[in-house]
Order: structure tokens, then sequence, then C-alpha cells
């Protein structure tokens, strides 16, 4: 009874090795047809890099423009709270020959409180600034996926690829993907 089962595992592995084997002929089959030159020649191959649309085109300007805007109050006002928090440091400094052990300890235990509040702040300030920076990139990130398929629509590409190691410039297309967004 143990030895059929044997045969049996036996005979399995040998099924599976020759289908394997099947399987990586098939690959091979398939990879030389993809390599060679004719079909190579037919494909047309695009690049996009989604960095620069980020950075360059207009709408993405104009959203950075408006995020900068919306948050430099905030900021200003982060701004106010830490050269206070300077200021009183270094007023600190100034006095401690002077203070009295309660009163310098009093004054360092406010300092702590202050910059625990200002890192909080910081952080709050951070993170609302990357989710609206998110939110309207995310935007821009549809308009251009959009011109990206018309694009590719209207000059037959087989393939774009986003963001890739490194690019041929006569594959690159981002200009024109810059161009249909406006900038």
């Amino acid at each position: 009874m143990i030895l059929s089962g044997l045969n049996v595992s036996i005979s399995a592995r040998r099924a599976v090795s020759r289908q394997l084997a099947f399987a990586a002929a098939a690959v091979i089959a398939l990879g030389a047809v993809f390599v060679s030159p004719a079909y190579a020649q037919s494909t047309k191959i695009g690049f996009v890099s989604t960095e620069r649309i980020l950075r360059d085109s207009k709408p993405a300007k104009a959203a950075q423009a408006k995020i900068e805007a919306e948050f430099k109050k905030r900021d200003q006002a982060l701004q106010k709270l830490a050269d206070d928090l300077r200021a009183q440091a270094q007023k600190l400094d100034k006095d401690a020959p002077v203070l009295s052990e309660s009163d310098r300890v009093k004054r360092q235990r406010h300092l702590q409180d202050l910059d625990s509040d200002l890192q909080r702040k910081r952080r709050e300030f951070q993170e609302d600034f990357n989710r609206r920076r998110n939110e309207e990139f995310s935007a821009i990130v549809e308009k251009a996926d959009a011109a990206i398929k018309k694009i590719a629509e209207d000059q037959n590409y087989d393939l774009i690829i986003q963001d890739a190691v490194t690019v041929s410039p006569k594959v690159d297309i981002t200009d024109q993907v810059i161009k249909v967004l406006g900038g």
C-alpha cells in the first residue's frame, strides 16, 4: 500500500515535470515572437513622467499656488509661535542666573509645553497640507490619465509606460501630455 502510493507520487511528479517543461517551451516560443524584429517594429511605445506633469504642468502650478495661499496664514502663525518660543528661550537663558530655582523650573516647564504645542501644530499643519495637496494632485492625475489615453488612441500607441528607471527621449511623450493639460 505504501509502495503504490510512492509509485503514484513518482508518476505525478513526472507528469508535473513534463507539464512544466512544455510550459517553459511555450513561454520561450512566445518570447521569441515578441522579440522578433518584425513585431518590435510594429509596436509603438511611449513614456510619461508623472513627476514632470505634477511639477511643470499649468494645472499643477495653479494647484500648488492655490494650496500655498490656503495655508499661508497657518504657516505664518506657526512661524510666529516658533519665533516667540525662541525669544522666550533666549530670555530664560539670559535671566537664569538671577531667577530662583522654582521660577526657573516653572519657566522651563512653560517652554516645554509651548514646544510640545508647536510640534503638535506643525504635525497637524503638515498632515492637512499633504491631504489637501493629494486631493488637488489626484484630480490632475485623473486629467493626465485621460490625456494619455487620448494621445494613445490618436497616435496609435500600443503601450505607454509611466515612471521608468531609464527612458530614451524619442519615446518620451510627457511634453505632449503637458500641452494637452494646458501648459
